[in-house]
């Protein structure tokens, strides 16, 4: 599974990248549209530019809840063993796994109902944007699972500090 999920990485990676580099197209029309008169005002760039933006946001916090660099509040104590940091991890991790559930489950209907609309000034699908939400919860979710599987292997380990 591992080989999986590094590929699977690797492509978010990848994809936030390309991403990256193309929200500067529609941003740059809108930066000429409104400071010259070189080109006309396009309102649909600022519509393809926010919905690049919503997907850059999302595969952005599928990177980071593998790379463990999203967002973390330290609540419970330091552990001053691997098993304690482990059981510390896995309550943070079972927390953030609620959340991608929550996103998976609501996130699918919410992109059943993005089918039915269209966007006003580009024409694109709204389902092309809202299925940002249950891919990543099931992401998080892919991920967490790994974490929690690393958890379940340290906590039934032998005993050792956690290196500093």
């Amino acid at each position: 599974m591992k080989p999986f999920l590094d590929g699977y990485y690797h492509f978010l990676k990848r994809a936030l990248t390309l991403l990256m580099g193309l929200i500067v197209f529609p941003v740059t029309l809108q930066i000429l549209s409104r400071y010259t008169g070189v080109i006309p005002r396009y309102i649909w760039t600022e519509e393809v530019a926010r919905f690049c933006f919503v997907w850059i946001i999302m595969i952005g916090a599928m990177i980071a809840v593998r790379d463990g660099s999203h967002f973390d509040v330290d609540l419970l104590p330091g552990a001053k063993s691997k098993r304690r940091q482990a059981v510390r991890n896995l309550i943070v991790n079972l927390g953030m796994g609620l959340m991608a559930l929550f996103f998976a489950v609501y996130g699918f209907q919410f992109a059943r109902f993005g089918f039915i609309q269209n966007s006003e000034m580009s024409g694109i699908n709204m389902a092309t944007i809202y299925v940002s939400f249950p891919l990543a919860g099931l992401t998080w979710l892919l991920f967490l699972a790994e974490k929690i599987h690393r958890d379940f292997r340290w906590i039934k380990s032998p005993e050792q500090k956690v290196p500093k």
